[in-house]
């Protein structure tokens, strides 16, 4: 086993194997002259669905004859990898879709309160991020 993690190149991007480094977030060595380089020879971007990402124990799993990219990554680096190989639980998923529904509740009254206050739309919008129409419906509601 290596101390490595490595980026590669899968034929097929439908393919779930490995992690998409855009999806683990910002990953130093993605700007490194020596993983542009690679990418540029394999015609590739860091944002190609067919590039992927495997943490060192999991490399066994590389395919055969892949491109392949040995990537030193620090501890915080690999722990988002190995997060997102893992697959998110319907349960999980329900609660946060319970906490945003109680975090959404109400939400129209408190626009409708923030307007009556004097709270200019323009600034509900920035604050809330909510669409412009959202606050246009909420003032008439």
């Amino acid at each position: 086993m290596t101390d490595d993690a490595y980026l590669f190149l899968l034929d097929d991007p439908a393919v779930s194997l490995g992690v998409p480094p855009a999806a683990v977030g910002e990953l130093a060595c993605m700007e490194t002259p020596a993983v542009r380089a690679w990418l540029d020879a394999q015609g590739s971007t860091p944002t190609a669905p067919e590039l992927r990402l495997l943490p060192p124990e999991e490399t066994g799993a590389v395919p055969e004859g892949a491109e392949r990219l040995p990537l030193p990554l620090s501890d915080e680096e690999l722990s988002r990898v190995r997060r997102r190989l893992v697959p998110e639980s319907p349960a999980g998923l329900e609660e946060e879709l319970l906490a945003f529904r109680d975090c959404a509740d109400g939400r129209d009254g408190l626009i409708g309160r923030a307007l009556a206050a004097g709270v200019p739309p323009h600034r509900i919008v920035e604050l809330t991020g909510v669409d412009p129409a959202t606050v246009t419906a909420a003032a008439g509601g």
